[in-house]
């Protein structure tokens, strides 16, 4: 399996020719295009920027084939061809096996309601979380760390990679942060600060075999 990071929270997986793109949103310019060379889309949860929900409905309307699966929120916005999806299912989507974990987006003020969002875990290899720290289920060899977000903390993020205790982490939902954020963030959350395990910061467009 391959993993290719794009802006923000999206990345692509590709195997055996298939690819697999989890929360393509508004923040990640080239959404539209990696929708049209998806095999099936995972979105965690309804927030924009993980979801570009217009371009999505275009890419619905062009392939009647096409699936997503995220929440019962999500689904109940884009019609028969999104599945909704709870923690605790385990379901086959374009030849990978994802199985879901989690079920509230991570508290950002008491004053604003936490969305529905389920975390996936691609081949019990990968675990993407959404906007949540909750902890799946299971053995997870790389750990898809958001470091940037009106949610985030440093002490509950490095706490979440010890409870996950992953092989790997690579970081995700950076673009609140500047190189030199991302860089201290790394440093707080690496082998040398709070956890372990080295946050890998992997440039947009760039890829890494799982």
């Amino acid at each position: 399996m391959e993993l290719i990071k794009h802006a923000h929270a999206c990345v692509t997986l590709t195997k055996d020719g298939r690819t697999l793109l989890i929360d393509p949103g508004t923040f990640t310019p080239n959404s539209a295009r990696l929708m049209a060379e998806a095999d099936a889309i995972l979105v965690t949860h309804e927030h924009f920027d993980h979801v570009d929900e217009a371009a999505l409905r275009a890419e619905l309307a062009r392939r009647p084939n096409l699936r997503v699966h995220s929440t019962a929120e999500v689904a109940a916005k884009l019609g028969q061809q999104a599945l909704a999806v709870a923690a605790g299912d385990r379901i086959e989507v374009a030849g990978f096996d994802v199985s879901v974990h989690g079920e509230r987006h991570a508290l950002i003020h008491a004053d604003i309601p936490q969305a529905q969002n389920v975390g996936f875990l691609v081949d019990d290899h990968l675990f993407h979380p959404g906007d949540s720290y909750s902890v799946p289920d299971g053995n997870v060899e790389t750990l898809l760390v958001p470091t940037s977000g009106p949610w985030t903390k440093l002490g509950e993020a490095a706490d979440f990679v010890r409870a996950v205790r992953p092989g790997r982490t690579i970081q995700i939902h950076e673009l609140m942060l500047s190189e030199l954020g991302q860089n201290s963030t790394a440093r707080f959350l690496g082998e040398d600060g709070l956890t372990d395990t080295p946050l890998e910061i992997l440039p947009v467009g760039h890829s890494t075999a799982l």
